[in-house]
C-alpha cells in the first residue's frame, strides 16, 4: 500500500467518524432544538412527568386567576388546553388573549408548574411559530393582517 493510499484511508476514515458524530448529536438533541411546544404537541408526546420543557400559546380568555404572586392559567393553541401554575411577577405585556412562552416542568396532574413567563413585544406582534401553529389549527383570522399584526421574516 502506498502512501497516497494509506492517506486517503486515513481521510475517509476521519470523515465518516465526523459524520457519524454529527448524525449523533443532531439525533440526541432532537426534541430540544424546538423553541416551544404547543399544548397539542404535549398532549401527543405524551411527555413523561418532569420533563423540563418550554411551552407556548395564547392565554384562554376568562381563565386567569391571580391571588397575590401566585397565577392560574390556562395556556390553548386552539385545540388543546394546559393549566398553568405560575408564582412570581409577570410581564406587563401579560394579558388574556396574549401569546406567551412558558419554560417549566409538566406535572403528573397534568399542571404545568412554570419559573418563567415571556410575553415580548407589543400587542400586534406575533412570533411565527404562534403563527403557523394557529394557521396549522384553522385558527389564523385574515383580520390579524387588516390590524396590523406583525410576524417576522424567517431568516434565510
Amino acid at each position: 500500500m502506498t502512501r497516497r493510499q494509506r492517506r486517503l484511508i486515513l481521510i475517509g476514515s476521519g470523515l465518516t467518524i465526523l459524520a457519524l458524530a454529527f448524525v449523533l448529536v443532531l439525533n440526541a438533541l432532537r426534541d430540544s432544538i424546538v423553541f416551544f411546544n404547543s399544548p397539542t404537541d404535549i398532549v401527543e408526546k405524551q411527555l413523561k412527568p418532569g420533563t423540563r420543557i418550554r411551552l407556548g400559546g395564547l392565554v384562554q380568555p376568562g381563565s386567569l386567576v391571580r391571588k397575590d404572586l401566585a397565577a392560574h392559567f390556562e395556556l390553548t393553541d386552539g385545540k388543546n388546553a394546559i393549566a398553568v401554575s405560575y408564582h412570581g411577577i409577570l410581564p406587563d405585556l401579560f394579558r388574556e388573549g396574549q401569546g406567551i412562552v412558558t419554560e417549566g416542568i409538566l406535572q403528573t396532574s397534568g399542571v404545568f408548574i412554570a419559573d418563567s413567563v415571556l410575553a415580548k413585544h407589543d400587542e400586534t406582534y406575533m412570533p411565527k411559530e404562534v403563527a403557523d401553529a394557529l394557521k396549522k389549527q384553522g385558527h389564523w383570522k385574515d383580520d390579524y393582517t387588516k390590524r396590523g399584526i406583525s410576524i417576522p421574516e424567517t431568516p434565510r
